[in-house]
């Protein structure tokens, strides 16, 4: 072992199998993302405690809990996959937070069979997720009982050697643009600050008259940078050529950059401008997530008391400090453990920040002069928000509330008060000036209804995970909110955006008719989930899903999906060194098809390019990179990786299940190149019939040569996201513009009309698989235009098929026809409510 290093044993926290942590069917743990360890499938109902220590988080739904061991390392044990979907229900535990246990201990008991049967599995993960330096030194699988030893670590004492430097070399530097489509936010700042890791050289970016600590992600974050600006890279030690190599390699790459932070938002599609006019006395607000809400006003406090400016021993004040940090993170990664998607890329950027090594020398500066160490932090990340607060970029001032969380909840583990979240009342429509993502993770969503905020924005963290609670929100509501009491009874009408404050009771009752009657719909929804989808006159319209990994398939067929109109094959090729090989490839996309089997499947073929770079194909700099070298573009230039993915498509069982799309289309000899490519691989592998090629329609070009297109093509599907902002000339990126990037917009939904008309001459279907699919008031439209096919996230289709059952296609076709003489896409929502009176919010 190495010196100074103690080990620590973890013993099986139940009877069971113990499996490799690969195996767990969930990509969070196999892969490794939130800690090494292994997994156990249990076969006793009690959770006894693996070692010794402090429980640091236990999980609302008591399906997961944390121990700090005396080692200092983090373990956490995650009873089944997806059984925070249970809330609690079969659960009960026999600790609390802050308590401290022995080990064997019993910590939870479950109830086998029910959590079974309601779980995606029952593998239930045991990890070290301490940050602190380790290594597991030896792992036991097979039948285990209770308490045998499962897992040793080896536990190395923390380097107190400071950076080195060799000051006596010269100063190198050169220069490179950022082609991030952001510019250094919170993502790519964590990878610059890891990449550096392993050299002693100091590096510092300039962008400007600004300068950052290559190390430090809180430093490059108030760089202020954007897409093209010109940072000047400089390095001095011993390996300051290699680290510049290696930095400038990285920012070049574009580190696999996407829009919206490569977290999940809510549809800018979904966010139009409404024509419900609000009650007097309403106030307005800007939608971070839609829905509708009745409850009553709870303020909700975000500030944490002011800590104490003098300090004690400089020693105990940088003991504490560094205590309440090693809490804050634990803390934050068992949150993210547990989260969803966007939760975990949230809190996974707050554990970067909370890692910045520049913050704490800052804080430790000034406990070296006498400050207490709650003052310490709070000066310092008040001092960076106020820096972030200051750019011009609206995504990167947003950031200053992730600063302002930290330094709450640093301050909170500085004071000894663990996370518990607050006693909502029932039906609580939080008010707050500002609510913290930490804040909102940690409060019981079973008893709120939603909130509003004086400020904020679209784009905020905050915005987004409400966004995927499905929570109604307004945020920059002004400082008009603030001053609704607690207690008030409120509507909040997120889908128009306002908010009634003291409605009348006949207006109450109104909108809690609405909402019980949106709740009825929905159960009877999924209830017939799996009926085949006709509209009341019987056409036959089928309702697909959108995927993008093999667990999106194994939702989508719980919801009712009749297939899967788009997979996004670039999730197997994005935040990778190398491109995976055929073999790779094939195991998921038969895996995708054993989810969904006998249903069709469409495999977009690799789409990658504009906002979804990767490192191993090399590209030149693009000033506009949506307009460039991306999709079909860049994948004919890569004939051998393009002729790979063909083949492991063609590879899987059984044959013709499995349809293939060629992305951004904008010419005939296009879809001829794939079309010989993909004749010439099935002729290889021995098919008699190839699969069905079918191309997108995102461009202009395409919808404008439909006609011409679909004698190549064997299907067509329109991605409304890309050609409403082509035709509308808008990033859809833009929060700015966020109103006015609509597909309802008169303008797409003739490009829509020709795509149909074109695909209509040559017997084509017609498919959508753009956010429009699952837009309600999108869906009368676009059958009436001609499309057959919806393909949209799974959660959406219930709705959606029960919503198609109700209408008459040869109304659609009337409704269509008037949509297109609107001036605008107000104009045609107002014409879908009016037609739809279920649409009215």
């Amino acid at each position: 072992m190495t010196p100074g290093a103690v080990s620590l044993t973890l013993c099986s926290p139940f009877d069971g199998v113990v499996i490799p942590l690969r195996e767990v069917p969930d990509p969070v743990f196999a892969e490794g993302m939130m800690g090494d360890g292994l997994a156990i499938h249990p076969l006793s109902d009690t959770l006894m405690a693996p070692c010794d220590g402090v429980v640091t988080t236990l999980h609302a739904a008591r399906h997961a809990i944390t121990l700090r061991s005396d080692a200092g390392v983090d373990v956490l044990v995650h009873i089944g996959i997806d059984t925070v979907a249970l809330k609690g229900d079969g659960f009960t535990a026999h600790v609390h937070e802050g308590q401290r246990v022995t080990m064997g201990q019993p910590l939870i008991t479950f109830a086998l069979d029910r959590v079974a049967l309601a779980a995606r599995s029952l593998a239930t993960p045991l990890l070290v997720v301490d940050g602190s330096p380790c290594g597991i030194i030896e792992r036991t699988m097979g039948r285990v009982r209770a308490g045998e030893r499962i897992m040793t670590i080896e536990v190395r004492p923390p380097s107190d050697t400071p950076r080195r430097n060799d000051s006596s070399n010269e100063v190198q530097s050169r220069t490179v643009t950022i082609p991030m489509r952001h510019g250094i936010h919170a993502r790519p700042a964590a990878r610059i600050a890891a990449a550096l890791k392993p050299f002693s050289a100091r590096v510092t970016l300039h962008n400007g008259a600004r300068s950052a600590d290559g190390r430090s992600t809180v430093a490059l974050l108030a760089l202020g940078t954007s897409l093209g600006d010109v940072v000047r890279i400089e390095a001095e030690g011993s390996d300051a050529a290699t680290a510049l190599d290696a930095l400038s390699d990285l920012i070049a790459s574009g580190m696999g950059e996407v829009d919206q932070d490569d977290t999940p938002v809510a549809s800018v599609e979904a966010v139009a401008p409404s024509s419900v006019e609000p009650r007097s006395g309403a106030l307005r607000g800007v939608r971070a997530s839609p829905g509708l809400a009745v409850g009553v006003a709870y303020r909700l406090e975000t500030e944490a008391p002011s800590p104490e400016e003098d300090g004690g021993a400089i020693a105990e004040e940088r003991a504490s400090l560094a205590d309440a940090l090693a809490t804050t993170h634990g803390h934050l990664t068992s949150l993210a453990t547990l989260g969803s998607g966007a939760q975990r890329a949230i809190l996974g950027a707050h554990l970067a920040i909370l890692e910045d090594p520049t913050l704490v020398e800052s804080a430790h500066r000034l406990i070296d002069e006498g400050r207490s160490a709650g003052y310490a932090w709070h000066k310092v990340l008040a001092d960076q928000a106020v820096k972030l607060a200051e750019l011009d970029d609206p995504r990167l001032r947003e950031r200053a509330a992730d600063l302002k969380d930290l330094d709450r909840q640093v301050r909170r583990a500085l004071a000894g008060d663990l996370p518990s979240g607050e006693a909502l009342p029932d039906s609580a429509i939080l008010i707050a000036d500002d609510i913290l993502p930490s804040q909102l993770i940690e409060l019981d969503l079973s008893r709120l209804a939603g909130f509003c905020t004086e400020r904020g924005g679209p784009t905020s963290h905050v915005a987004i995970l409400a966004a995927g609670m499905g929570l109604p929100s307004l945020v920059a509501m002004g400082a008009d909110v603030l001053e609704i009491t607690n207690g008030t009874r409120l509507i909040l009408d997120a889908d128009a955006g306002f908010l009634e404050i003291d409605p009348p009771t006949e207006r109450v009752n109104e909108i809690g008719e609405a909402i019980a009657d949106r709740h009825s719909r929905r159960a009877i929804a999924l209830r017939d989930a799996e009926m085949p989808c006709v509209t009341a006159d019987g056409r036959r319209i089928e309702i697909f899903a959108n995927l993008g990994s093999v667990a999106d398939a194994e939702q989508a067929a719980r919801h009712g999906a009749e297939g899967a109109g788009l997979v996004r094959t670039e999730f197997l090729f994005l935040d990778q060194q190398r491109a995976p090989d055929e073999e790779e490839q094939r195991a998921v996309y038969q895996a995708i098809a054993d989810a969904l089997v006998g249903r069709p499947i469409i495999v977009r073929l690799l789409d990658i390019g504009g906002d979804k770079p990767v490192p191993y194909l090399t590209a030149a700099r693009e000033d506009n990179p949506m307009l460039g070298v991306r999709g079909i573009r860049l994948a004919l230039r890569y004939p051998d990786l393009l002729e790979c993915q063909l083949r492991a498509i063609t590879a899987v069982a059984p044959a013709g299940q499995l349809r293939i799309m060629i992305p951004m289309v904008s010419t005939v000899d296009e879809v001829r190149q794939v079309r010989a490519m993909l004749e010439r691989v099935a002729d290889m592998v021995g098919m008699t019939k190839p699969p069905q090629l079918g191309i997108m329609v995102e461009t202009p070009a395409a919808a404008a040569t439909a006609g011409l297109l679909a004698a190549e093509a064997d299907f067509l599907s329109i991605g409304t996201n890309d050609l409403t902002q082509y035709v509308l000339a808008i990033d859809r990126g833009n929060a700015e513009l966020a109103d006015r990037v609509d597909p309802l917009h008169p303008a797409v939904l003739r490009m829509i009309g020709l795509t149909c008309e074109g695909a209509a001459r040559h017997g084509r279907p017609v498919g959508v698989c753009g956010g429009a699919a699952g837009d309600p008031a999108a869906v009368p439209l676009l059958i009436g235009l001609g499309v057959t096919e919806l393909s949209m996230v799974s959660a959406l289709i219930p709705e959606t098929k029960a919503r198609v059952r109700r209408l008459d296609h040869a109304a659609t076709r009337a409704l269509a026809e008037a949509a297109l003489d609107c001036t605008d896409a107000r104009g045609v929502r107002a014409l879908v409510r009016a037609f739809e009176p279920d649409m009215k919010p």
